[in-house]
């Protein structure tokens, strides 16, 4: 158990800007010069993609010990619990936009997600791979409905109001992995 007194001391690999996660021409998540996103449609994915990233380079790095550390007992939240929990969400906001039959949580009970965030590295390749497919499955669901007024399964949710909720999850679940990995490891920047 780490002691309050045995708090990492904070860095960041970035140069150019001290209070950022990365320079500016490293940075997946940055345009690059490239023209701006046109369009609602794009404006909403390139959000969400650029959230997406930031979750899984707040995770680049560490090991299954420290991906699975919970950071801020008695919180059983740790990035691994994040990518496990981002998941299972990606899964059920799939429900949300199906007639059909709901589709099995992916961990089980309420706050497995978490709870079963363990330091195997086979669970953290799972988690990782869980996210990926559920992220895929839901978009190639998504692309289907280019009217994001659209409105889809038994709620009646709008196309668009899913895309916001789902870019509201990811930056709020960013600012947590934000002060999980600087518990880590000290690792500091938007």
């Amino acid at each position: 158990m780490r002691r309050m007194s045995d708090e990492p001391t904070r860095w960041t690999t970035a140069t150019v800007y001290p209070d950022m996660w990365a320079d500016p021409d490293d940075d997946p998540r940055n345009n690059n010069g490239g023209p701006a996103s046109e369009g609602e449609l794009a404006t909403l994915q390139d959000g969400l993609r650029d959230f997406r990233l930031t979750l899984l380079m707040k995770c680049e790095g560490l090991d299954a010990e420290q991906l699975a550390r919970r950071s801020v007992p008695p919180s059983t939240m740790s990035l691994l619990g994040l990518v496990r929990h981002l998941a299972e969400v990606e899964r059920d906001w799939r429900n949300w936009i199906s007639d059909a039959e709901p589709l099995p949580k992916l961990y089980g009970a309420r706050d497995a997600d978490f709870d079963g965030a363990v330091a195997e590295q086979g669970v953290v390749d799972a988690a990782f791979a869980d996210l990926e497919r559920e992220q895929a499955a839901l978009d190639a669901e998504l692309a289907e409905f280019p009217d994001l007024g659209a409105r889809v399964g038994k709620d009646e949710i709008a196309i668009r109001e899913l895309l916001v909720h789902r870019i509201d999850e990811y930056a709020r679940h960013c600012g947590h992995a934000d002060l999980l990995r600087e518990c880590v490891d000290g690792r500091v920047g938007q």
